[in-house]
């Protein structure tokens, strides 16, 4: 090969696209820089998820003694929202828009109330480190934080995903919301990476300029991502009357349906309930910094990614995807294991092993169950199943999380006060008893998905199809 040759664009362009991640997804209409500008919108809600999930609710709850129950709570309400993402992706499907803008509105929207719910949480912050009876007003004010944080992250993500697949030509959409996706998992690692250490020597106001910096990420990130991104169309008329009640019971009406997303939503309990409590377990009883617990977010959302692309080549193989789910269910079990045995080995890296392989079998399952919602009839409900998978596994992460902060704190205070014996008068229980529940759920999670797999035929797994995430509300 000459020099020239290899100089050559089309020869750059072809070596572009077997090596570089993700760059068969661009398009003419699409170009990769464009492409990589609106998966932004992704990145900052990665960011987002770390620092509520991974940081805050270590923070409140061991540095600040606030209680678990009620930070669960706090933590929980960015999913209030959750059952509302099918409505949103709907609504924005219709939205009678003077400028001819139907996604931008909401993007617009959603990024106001991320930017205004992280403004006012530092000073919410600030007002629980008192002991009088202002901290209840820190408590609400801190409520209503991530509140709003919730909202704007359910808006944006909705029609954010809807935009992406409206720009998108149909044969490269795949490709281009796997894209989007995995930039989620990376602002989640890397926000995660990045908090743990500005957070090395932890003051309270070290965490507000923290919060603060976020806000202000969050807004940049946002805004440059949905710049002059969608092209402007005709004024859009009156939306159909009662149209979202007529697609919601043609879904229902679909057989296995009803059990599939209550299949989604216990095994979404069954991996979630951990999230709220993970962080403190590993301060209270493993004595780690804020630095190394608020890792565990990276630790887990890097077993996801992992377990998303490993799900890709399975699939290929012509694995069926609810034995794949399984397959997800069952390496849980030793996970919680780990996490459970960490405690009387007083072992870190045990610890964080099992934090990372609760990411890769969470993820193996969720990915798994977004594909069957992708296998199933109704082609033209596409959008709406993905949508209410999305708001199922949401609402059911969200509640989760609550139950689980709620039961570590009356099991320790049951504990602590002798009802459970002298035995399990120990820190350690309250937490060790979500975990074994965890447990015993993913047993229920793999009897559920049983006669599921019988809704598969050879032919659907002879010819995956692509894990697309076309809709995919998160």
């Amino acid at each position: 090969m000459n020099l020239s040759r290899m100089l050559s664009p089309a020869w750059a362009m072809n070596i572009t696209r077997r090596y570089a991640p993700f760059a068969d997804a661009a398009s003419s209409d699409l170009p990769l820089g464009r492409l990589l500008r609106l998966s932004l919108f992704q990145a900052s809600i990665g960011i987002t998820i770390a620092l509520l999930v991974g940081t805050l609710n270590r923070v409140m709850i061991v540095e600040l003694n606030v209680p678990a129950w009620w930070v669960a709570l706090s933590v929980a309400l960015p999913l209030v929202f959750a059952p509302l993402r099918a409505l949103i992706g709907y609504r924005s499907d219709t939205h009678p828009s003077a400028l001819g803008l139907k996604r931008m509105p909401y993007m617009w929207i959603g990024t106001l109330l991320m930017f205004g719910g992280l403004a006012i949480m530092p000073f919410a912050l600030l007002l629980l480190t008192v002991t009088d009876a202002s901290v209840w007003a820190g408590r609400i004010g801190a409520a209503l934080a991530f509140l709003l944080v919730g909202a704007g992250m359910q808006i944006t993500q909705t029609a954010g995903m809807a935009l992406a697949s409206d720009l998108s030509p149909e044969d490269k959409r795949p490709r281009v919301v796997a894209l989007l996706y995995s930039t989620l998992l990376v602002g989640m690692i890397l926000g995660s990476a990045l908090l743990g250490f500005v957070l090395i020597d932890f003051t309270p106001t070290r965490l507000v300029q923290v919060v603060q910096g976020a806000a202000v990420l969050v807004a940049v990130l946002n805004i440059t991502s949905l710049w002059k991104q969608e092209p402007r169309q005709a004024r859009r008329g009156a939306r159909e009357a009662q149209g979202f009640s007529r697609s919601w019971a043609r879904l229902m009406a679909i057989p296995k349906i009803k059990r599939f997303l209550w299949t989604v939503g216990l095994g979404t309990v069954a991996f979630n309930m951990q999230d709220i409590v993970l962080e403190p377990y590993g301060g209270q009883v493993l004595g780690l910094n804020v630095s190394l617990t608020s890792s565990l977010t990276a630790m887990s959302a890097g077993g996801a990614l992992l377990a998303f692309v490993l799900s890709a080549r399975f699939m290929s193989r012509g694995l069926d995807t609810i034995r794949l789910a399984a397959i997800g269910a069952l390496l849980g079990l030793p996970a919680f294991a780990c996490v459970i045995f960490s405690a009387p080995l007083n072992s870190a890296h045990l610890f964080q092993f099992g934090a990372a392989l609760i990411g890769f079998s969470g993820g193996l399952f969720s990915v798994s169950m977004l594909l069957t919602a992708m296998a199933l009839p109704e082609r033209e409900l596409t959008g709406l199943v993905l949508g209410a998978w999305g708001a199922v596994q949401a609402t059911a992460g969200g509640l989760s999380m609550a139950l689980g902060g709620v039961l570590r704190d009356v099991v320790s205070s049951l504990a602590a006060h002798g009802w459970l014996g002298e035995v399990l008068n120990s820190p350690v229980t309250g937490y060790s008893f979500v975990f074994h529940l965890e447990i015993y759920l993913l047993f229920a999670v793999l009897i559920a998905l049983g006669p599921l797999v019988r809704r598969s035929t050879p032919a659907a797994a002879s010819h995956p199809r692509p894990i697309g995430l076309a809709e995919l509300p998160g």
